[in-house]
């Protein structure tokens, strides 16, 4: 069955669209709001900004995450910053200038409306931050302080240090545990959603498996908000903790859910590079250490120099060199693809040779020691812990990285999923960034989403919920989803064959991140596709998950999350093969120029791809995109 995609875009000038939006949303009075019911699916600033602020306006909340403590949550581990345009520093910053860089670091592949409404609640956000107590980091007389970050000529980035998402999570944490206190959220950690329940064609509650107890239970609503995350791990090795996971939109997906742009993945230029094969994750370096950094490697090939005996003459500032109007801030997808390109021709540095040299000299020698390790004093340590080395005397050695997901499950401006009444906010979604997200844009998209506009537009469906009987867990429908979780359970358990999980996600983050990263190409993404269903069917014959399903199973939770990945993996080579343009952070090696630029195909390919999932095959339905205010250009950072 095709459905058209209705993206719901509010009639009116850019400027004007949400103004109009909520002028003409319905309204519920604070007495009905108490009978509907809400379930949010993860407790990140996405999640706990949209359970906080339901529970505040009156509605009924039940909120789950998978970790010990709604504060886990990997908001957590964001350390750079959150732009708004404020122009605090009068550098000609506006909400216009904000739409449009996002927008073009997107390279012209999201929606404007979407990107307008972001750049228009930003400003508003950090105030709302600031009454939280959020302790940004400020100027001499008091006022908040901006840095920069990629893709953008002025300063809009608001930050803690580099542990800015850490600070927000905690300030989303005390209004959510506010809620909670007063009975008006109800908070269920270590619960991890192992289906959706969609009765009528309406999302009505899911399953959830209790990790302590490994007991499934039903849990029913009037909507479903899914806030879970990006599926990063998809590579294995990414920045991100070892527990995020893509299953609950994945299984929203099997459940109707479109799927949108699945293979806009950003690898981040600067993490710790890989130093074994037994290594589980990497470890980011905040691209604000852009603002003051320098990039650089040995001109002459195979180095086997010190850095700091390396002259100045012989050193390559290759960013400097590539894109002197934006330097070392250049956007990520273009500092990745250089990175790669210098350490593929053989002038990358360290043990395997795999990074490039991040150096503070310069900012040291100019601002002073104590101003550095004021601005990144955090990140200094943290890398100071894992490598040994003392980044305020050498250069750090970085790499890039598998990091944040674009693509998500396909909505439109409500935020609504083409299953009605299940919403997805923050990185889940797909809405905001195109095919590759400028850096600071993800911690304000999360909170957007959840503080801002979802209690803004969910009343929108609620107001038809309160005409209708309420679901209740004893329907067929919850019966049968939780029977068949029980079968997948029982399925990879009963496989006991003589891999273990770990060998299947290696496999399959090779694959991932050799065909489907950095730059792709035809050939490779079929070979892909192929090894991957090979590789499926591998997995589903010789796997060996020990221990039992109705107790805790930390190696179960990951098989069955690496399921996912697995058939999420086939429908990202799948989304990437079909693109046959170069866009973001897809870079297709056949649409290039001379010297290596993308190249975009405007006249066919100016669309949200949204894949339908059909038994097993992926069916294409497409999101046209207009541009009424901005003339998609060619995206130059030179």
């Amino acid at each position: 069955m095709s459905m058209q995609l209705n993206s719901k875009i509010p009639e009116g000038r850019l400027e004007d669209k949400w103004r109009n939006y909520q002028l003409h949303a319905q309204l519920i009075n604070p007495a009905n709001k108490k009978k509907l019911n809400v379930i949010v699916v993860g407790s990140g600033l996405s999640g706990a900004g949209a359970a906080a602020t339901l529970a505040e306006l009156g509605y009924d909340v039940q909120c789950f995450c998978y970790q010990d403590s709604a504060r886990r949550a990997h908001s957590v581990a964001a350390q750079g910053g959150i732009n708004a345009a404020k122009n605090y520093q009068h550098d000609g910053d506006s909400v216009w200038r904000m739409f449009y860089d996002t927008l073009k670091g997107g390279d012209f592949r999201s929606r404007e409306a979407n990107v307008y409404r972001l750049a228009e609640l930003s400003a508003p956000l950090i105030d709302h931050y600031v009454q939280q107590g959020v302790p940004f980091a400020r100027e001499y007389g008091g006022v908040l302080v901006n840095r920069s970050f990629g893709g953008v000529q002025v300063q809009r980035t608001f930050y803690a240090r580099g542990q800015t998402g850490q600070q927000l999570l905690l300030a989303a944490y005390s209004q959510l545990y506010k809620m909670v206190r007063a009975k008006k959220v109800k908070m269920y950690p270590r619960s991890e959603m192992m289906d959706l329940v969609v009765v009528d064609g309406k999302a009505k509650g899911i399953i959830v498996r209790d990790l302590v107890t490994g007991r499934l239970k039903r849990y029913a609503a009037d909507a479903v908000v899914l806030a879970t995350g990006g599926y990063s791990r998809v590579f294995r090795l990414s920045t991100l903790a070892i527990g995020c996971n893509g299953s609950a939109i994945w299984k929203a997906h099997k459940r109707g859910a479109y799927f949108a742009a699945p293979s806009f993945t950003q690898i981040h230029p600067t993490a710790l590079p890989q130093t074994s094969e037994a290594q589980s994750k990497l470890t980011l370096m905040s691209e604000s250490l852009r603002n003051d950094g320098r990039i650089w490697v040995p001109l002459q090939k195979d180095d086997p120099r010190k850095a700091n005996e390396i002259p100045e003459t012989e050193r390559d500032y290759y960013l400097e060199r590539r894109y002197p109007s934006f330097g070392n801030l250049a956007p990520r997808d273009i500092a990745s693809r250089a990175a790669k390109e210098r350490i593929d021709t053989g002038y990358g540095v360290g043990r395997l040779k795999n990074a490039v040299y991040l150096d503070f000299k310069h900012a040291i020698g100019k601002f002073g020691l104590e101003t550095i390790k004021d601005r990144y004093g955090n990140l200094f340590n943290m890398y100071k812990k894992i490598t040994g080395i003392d980044a305020y005397q050498e250069p750090m050695q970085i790499s890039p990285a598998a990091h944040f997901s674009m693509g998500g499950l396909w909505v439109d401006y409500e935020l609504m999923t083409t299953i009605p009444g299940l919403y997805a906010v923050g990185e889940c979604n797909f809405s905001d960034h195109g095919a590759n997200r400028l850096g600071a844009n993800s911690l304000l998209q999360a909170s957007i989403d959840g503080y801002f506009v979802l209690p803004n537009t969910i009343n929108n469906y609620l107001v038809n919920a309160l005409k209708e009987e309420h679901t209740t867990t004893d329907h067929p429908e919850f019966a049968r989803a939780e029977s068949e979780v029980e079968e997948h359970i029982r399925r990879i358990l009963s496989v006991n064959g003589t891999k273990t999980v770990d060998h299947f996600h290696r496999e399959l983050g090779k694959i991932m991140w050799q065909e489907c990263a950095m730059s792709r190409n035809k050939p490779g993404l079929e070979d892909a596709i192929r090894k991957i269903e090979m590789l499926k069917r591998e997995f589903w014959r010789d796997v060996k998950v020990t221990g039992a399903g109705d107790k805790m199973n930390p190696e179960l939770e990951k098989a069955y999350r690496l399921a996912d990945f697995i058939e999420l993996g086939i429908l990202m080579c799948t989304d990437a093969l079909e693109r046959e343009e170069s866009c973001g952070a897809h870079f297709r090696e056949e649409y290039q120029t001379e010297d290596g630029e993308a190249v975009r195909n405007d006249d066919q390919y100016s669309y949200v791809s949204a894949w339908e999932y059909a038994e097993g095959r992926f069916e294409l339905h497409k999101e046209d995109l207009e541009f009424e205010n901005i003339k998609p250009t060619v995206r130059s950072y030179k």
